[in-house]
Formats: C-alpha cells, structure tokens, sequence
C-alpha cells in the first residue's frame, strides 16, 4: 500500500473482461426397446462487446464503441457527431485546459484542495491502435447488457444542462475532442486514474480501489484473470518505417 501511495503522490506530482446436453426419455414402460439418442444443443453466447484500456506512464483512458453506448443510454455532447469510437479520461480541469506545466501553488492546490474538473471525450473512426500509438493499450469483451451501466456511469460525471445534454467546457487539446464539465471534485486520492476504476467497477469489472493510485496499478489489475484484459498494442512494437511517418 505505501507503494501504491507513493506511485500516486509522483503521478501528482509530475502533472496532476457447449453445452453438451444428452436428451433422455422422461419414462420407459415395461421392456419396451426405447431409442435414446444425444442431441448436441449449440449454445448461443450472448453478444459482446469490446472495451479498451488505453494508459502511459501517468494517466489512463477508456475507450467504448460511441453506437453502443448511445443505444444504452449515454448523453453525448452535442458537438460531438457520429463517429465509430470514443476514448474518455477524468481529471482536474486546469490541467486540461492550460496548454503548459502546472506551477507548483497549481500542483499543490490540486493535490490538497478540491478542485474543478472534467471529463475528457474525443471521438475517431480508426483502428483503436492506429489512433492511440504512444499509449499501452489493452482489450476485453463485455455482455451487450452492461452498456447501461457503463451509459449511467458517464452521464453520471457529466453535468448536464437543461435540455439533459452535458455542460462542456472547451475543446480538448487534440484531435476533435469536448471536455465536459463534472460534478465531482478532483482531489488526492479522487485522481484520474481512480476515475478509470471507478467506471470499469460499474461496468461490472473487479478493481481494487488501491490500483487506481497509479497507471501501472490500473494495468496490473486489468490484466488480472477475473478481469480478463490483454495488451494489444505497446509503443516499443512500433516499427522503424512507423516512427518515421509520426509528425
């Protein structure tokens, strides 16, 4: 724990997932010969869905499939329009928005006091890997059903207007992403990261609240069995012909 304590107050520091069934006859009268067959039953799995976990060395992120969250509830910002995928992170609004290094009373004010935050969406039609190249990413299937969840969840750290569309606060600092206004206050130990635990935990995953303390703590429970993440992609797996067509 002092470890898991240590990487989160560093990360402040630094910024701010057949049924084979024989079928017998319910009776038998007398000696008469019965034929008893197997019938194979091929069993329908329900349908999935992937999620991936996107994270660097400080932060973590969450990408969804925009249809399926929509289709479950989730209020999207009116800015953003139809798009295949969208990847959202949490966390103090100043960071966000400031387009330079927090200053030390910025740092301080972040880890000790409440402050404003914001939740991060950014939409994009590419493959998850081809967009997010300098992130670790790791992948898992959901049940279909759990949409809902993950919908309340996210409606759930915007706030949101009258008409029940989320307040935004700006654009975000790359690509055509929003940043949304939240309810909840950022403040040690509610970091970003925990953000992300927080919404995985609704979904219906199994993280420790500890692991939220820190990006590698995240990856180290995503990976665990019972949640069932695998890494699809790591920025060292990046060819020598990839790096020389990044800008």
């Amino acid at each position: 724990m002092r470890e898991h304590l240590r990487c989160g107050v560093v990360l402040l520091l630094v910024c701010l997932s057949a049924s084979c069934a024989l079928h017998f006859p319910s009776e038998v009268s007398g000696h008469r010969r019965v034929e008893v067959a197997s019938r194979h039953q091929e069993v329908v799995e329900p349908p999935t869905v992937p999620v991936w976990l996107v994270a660097d060395k400080l932060h973590t992120g969450l990408v969804f499939e925009l249809a399926w969250l929509e289709r479950h509830g989730y209020r999207k910002p009116k800015e953003i329009g139809e798009h295949q995928y969208v990847c959202f992170s949490w966390g103090d609004e100043t960071a966000y928005v400031q387009k330079r290094w927090l200053n030390p009373a910025q740092v301080v004010h972040a880890l000790f006091l409440p402050s404003d935050s914001v939740m991060e969406i950014i939409p994009f039609d590419w493959n998850v890997p081809e967009v997010c190249i300098h992130q670790r990413i790791y992948q898992t299937h959901v049940p279909d059903s759990s949409g809902g969840r993950f919908a309340a969840s996210l409606n759930g750290c915007s706030t949101l207007l009258p008409d029940g569309s989320p307040e935004t606060a700006g654009r975000a600092p790359w690509g055509d992403g929003i940043l949304i206004r939240s309810p909840h206050s950022y403040y040690f130990p509610r970091i970003c990261n925990v953000w992300t635990v927080d919404v995985l935990n609704a979904g219906g995953f199994d993280f420790s609240g500890l692991s939220g303390l820190s990006a590698n703590g995240v990856v180290e429970q995503a990976l665990l069995e019972k949640n069932g993440f695998q890494q699809i992609w790591d920025p060292a797996w990046r060819t020598e012909e990839q790096m020389q067509k990044e800008p």
